[in-house]
């Protein structure tokens, strides 16, 4: 067989540049930190770098709306929280108001803190989540949710409570519309209200209105009247009268699942209405309030009339801290998801590191090795390329 000195030449050469592609790999491994740097070098890890790639970008994504609804949700809870507060305030007040000790003079002071008080809960209600989007706005974030007006509250959100998504298999209930926290609130002890008649001419005060026990509630709209004489009858929405019987202060009467409590002393043909719980707005129900206060109290008829506006205020009261109650445990309930959730993507991005890393990153301890025997091999290449590359006939012959 011969062998020519063009073909020593070429494999020494091709030899050379092998060793030469083997170490700029190794060294371009070593510079990134990653083992595979082009497709080509290992098509199926290369596919599956994209894919966890992708992977780990749409959770670090779901990341992103969890962290803007839960800055949300932590605004939501301080406002509701400073409402109850405010509630709890003007609960304060109106039992200090109604006390038999004040006067004209001091309650329409109270009066005053109150509709300061109002005041606040109006700048609650309107609080944004620090980029200019309103909490309690519904989907119409970028409108001012409550304005007073000359008939009550105006609402400019809507009723659309969003969704956002914080993993690829769970989404999470935004901050509740404000027209479901402040403007639908129950009237009366939730299930029913019980209310004197305007044109009521005796001292007769409502003491307590709440459900019998014994039989269950039948919502329809009642009527009680007092004949004066010790009577009373009870009318449904029908004009049935259902029951009658003697009046006396302090004795429970009761109709259709229906228990109330009357002191004083009734006039001929006064008389309480009594029906199924209708919604009122939270701002009416702290005006309820200063509107009972400023109530004129001269005459034993409006002392009575005054005491059953200030019995109605603090049942619709104590409903509206209810609601916002309910409302705080709803944005806690949505706060734990987020941060049960907060975990399980932390776990899955954890995994989804190791995994890429395990595909990607390259061991330097191993590479720097092998990058030392590629050197040491190329510098064997180098030498025996420089020894064949002076071995030919006419050395030989000279």
């Amino acid at each position: 067989m011969r062998i020519s000195t063009n073909l020593q030449f070429t494999q020494s050469l091709n030899a050379l540049l092998a060793r030469q592609a083997e170490s700029f790999k190794t060294q371009l491994q070593l510079s990134t930190g990653q083992k595979i740097n082009t497709a080509s070098q290992d098509p199926v890890g290369a596919g599956s770098i994209v894919q966890l790639d992708r992977a780990r970008a749409e959770l670090e994504r779901f990341g992103a709306n969890s962290n803007v609804l839960a800055n949300r949700l932590n605004l939501a809870e301080v406002a509701l929280t400073a409402t109850g507060d405010r509630l709890l305030r003007v609960r304060e007040l109106a039992v200090q108001g109604f006390n038999g000790t004040q006067n004209a003079e001091s309650r329409s002071a109270i009066a005053d803190e109150l509709e300061q008080q109002l005041e606040a809960l109006y700048a609650l209600s309107n609080s944004d989540d620090g980029s200019g989007r309103y909490l309690f706005a519904g989907s119409q974030g970028s409108a001012i949710p409550f304005t007073p007006g000359p008939t009550g509250v105006i609402y400019a959100g809507d009723q659309v409570q969003r969704r956002v998504d914080v993993s690829p298999s769970l989404s999470v209930a935004d901050v509740a519309p404000g027209s479901e926290i402040f403007l639908r609130v129950p009237t009366g002890n939730g299930t029913f209200a019980a209310r004197p008649d305007a044109a009521n001419a005796g001292t007769l005060i409502l003491d307590s209105a709440g459900l019998s026990g014994s039989t269950p509630w039948v919502p329809d709209n009642y009527r009680i009247t007092f004949d004066g004489a010790g009577g009373y009858s009870v009318q449904d929405g029908a004009s049935t009268v259902i029951a009658t019987g003697t009046y006396t202060a302090g004795q429970a009467i009761e109709f259709g699942g229906a228990q109330l409590r009357f002191s004083g002393v009734p006039a001929a043909g006064d008389s309480f209405t009594v029906q199924p719980s209708a919604r009122q707005d939270m701002f009416a129900t702290v005006q309820g309030v200063i509107d009972a206060l400023r109530m004129p109290s001269t005459t034993p008829p409006e002392r009575a009339a005054q005491r059953n506006a200030f019995f109605a205020s603090l049942e619709d009261l104590g409903v509206a801290q209810d609601q916002i109650i309910d409302a705080r445990s709803k944005v806690g309930a949505g706060l734990n998801t987020l941060d049960r959730t907060t975990e399980e993507r932390a776990s899955q991005v954890l995994s989804l590191s190791t995994t890429l890393s395990e595909i990607r990153d390259v061991n330097y301890a191993e590479a720097a090795s092998r990058l030392s025997q590629q050197l040491l091999m190329l510098e064997a290449a180098q030498a025996t390329f420089t020894k064949v590359q002076g071995n030919s006939l006419f050395n030989f012959i000279r």
